[in-house]
C-alpha cells in the first residue's frame, strides 16, 4: 500500500483508539468511506458539514484528489478492510 493509505489508516487509527467513542467512530466511518469511496464533492460536502473554510475545503478537495490519483481500487479496499476490522473491535 503506498505511503498515502499507510497515513490514512493511522489517522483513523489514532482517533479510534482514542477512546471508544461510538460517536466519534460512526463519524470517523461515513468520512472515511466518503474519502475512499465517494465523489470528491460529496467527500467536500460532508467536511463543509463541519467546517466552512475555503482554505480547509480547498485542502479537502486537493487531498480527496490525490487519494484517487494514488491510490488503486485495490488500495482503497485493502484500507476499507483494515477499517472494518478496528470498526468491529470492543472500543468501537
Amino acid at each position: 500500500m503506498k505511503r498515502v493509505g499507510a497515513l490514512l489508516l493511522l489517522g483513523a487509527a489514532l482517533l479510534l483508539a482514542s477512546g471508544g467513542d461510538c460517536e466519534v467512530c460512526s463519524a470517523v466511518r461515513e468520512d472515511v468511506n466518503l474519502f475512499l469511496t465517494g465523489s470528491t464533492e460529496d467527500y467536500v460536502g460532508n467536511v463543509a458539514r463541519y467546517q466552512s473554510s475555503p482554505v480547509i475545503l480547498e485542502n479537502a478537495k486537493i487531498l480527496k484528489e490525490c487519494i484517487d490519483g494514488k491510490m488503486t481500487q485495490d488500495d482503497k479496499q485493502d484500507a476499507l478492510s483494515v477499517l472494518d476490522k478496528m470498526y468491529a473491535s470492543d472500543l468501537c
